[in-house]
């Protein structure tokens, strides 16, 4: 990024120095002031090949990181196909089944129930919340108002550096909170933050133009390694299906929509704490209810509200192993 300021100032320099000296040579080549002329034309021809130059080093700096870039290949693929209500691959997925709030107060109770989590015969994952006071679901706040899902490959399945990618249509509506997210796969034994937490795409459906990315460690569950990235105006991730990314090497994480990265975290972005980002994490799915980032749904949002994952995918460097 350095280099290609440097590239646009050079350019912004080389037209201001030409306006300077077009707006005074007129005056000057009155005067016979050849001497002025001439200082004017080796500034500009100086500035001329400065911007060259800058565009040259941008040039071999772009080649330079994509030659650097590792070679990937597929680790392994999810693309839910299979009849209407089936459950996901247990190869693949496992189920988080609790109404306690999550740590967040989201308020809905995460089943198994295929009405709450399973493919939709079109080769889809359908997450759906549902306000069904299911009789029999205690959750934090008493008996629970919210059914929904989070399921997580725990335990079975394993990404690290290379690429995590899923494709995914979001619902819209206020207390809706979407998430594909990773943590560290030492969860169960170090907790969180020392686990480490990477947000692939978070949403709220009060805003449905609008998802995030954050990177959370021990030190920095808050330290504001967060960035947005937002639809343009009159489009919402309820619209169609979208492509969340990470790129994820020892250097940085580097988070996308659509190919079009939005979001970089350098190693150095955690300053002296630890970069716990150098081991395997498992991936989560799920749609929550309310919660303190959430909030409380609206009266126009709609049940059953339902997240659709057409796939997920996870890449590997070619020299490394891991399934």
């Amino acid at each position: 990024m350095r280099t290609r300021k440097l590239s646009a100032l050079a350019v912004a320099l080389t037209l201001g120095l030409g306006v300077g000296a077009g707006a005074g040579l007129p005056g000057a080549a009155a005067a016979g002031d050849e001497a002025s002329a001439a200082t004017a034309a080796s500034a500009t021809a100086a500035s001329a090949t400065a911007a060259s130059a800058a565009t040259t080093a941008t040039t071999q700096a772009s080649r330079a990181a994509t030659a650097a870039k590792p070679k990937l290949r597929l680790a392994w693929r999810d693309d839910f196909t299979g009849r209407a209500g089936k459950a996901p691959n247990r190869r693949n997925w496992t189920y988080d089944t609790q109404g306690g709030g999550w740590g967040n107060e989201q308020l809905e109770y995460s089943t198994r129930r295929p009405e709450n989590v399973s493919l939709d015969g079109s080769g889809h994952l359908a997450i759906t919340a549902r306000s069904d006071n299911v009789k029999g679901l205690t959750c934090w706040y008493g008996p629970c108002r919210y059914t929904s899902a989070r399921i997580t490959t725990l335990g079975k399945r394993t990404a690290g550096h290379g690429r995590v990618e899923a494709r995914i249509k979001l619902p819209a509506g206020s207390g809706l909170w979407p998430a594909f997210w990773l943590m560290g796969a030492d969860y169960p034994r170090v907790g969180h933050p020392a686990s480490g937490e990477i947000d692939v795409m978070e949403y709220v459906g009060q805003e449905p133009w609008r998802v995030w990315s954050s990177v959370h460690g021990p030190g920095y569950v808050r330290a504001g390694l967060t960035a947005p990235f937002n639809l343009p105006a009159g489009s919402t991730y309820a619209d169609a299906f979208h492509t969340f990314a990470l790129d994820w090497s020892p250097q940085e994480l580097a988070f996308s929509v659509d190919g079009t990265v939005y979001h970089r975290v350098p190693r150095s972005a955690v300053g002296d704490h630890e970069w716990v980002f150098d081991k395997p994490f498992f991936i989560i799915l799920n749609l929550a209810v309310g919660g303190s980032w959430g909030g409380e749904p609206g009266p126009q949002t709609r049940f059953p509200a339902r997240m659709l994952v057409d796939y997920v995918a996870v890449y590997r460097p070619v020299s490394s192993g891991g399934r």
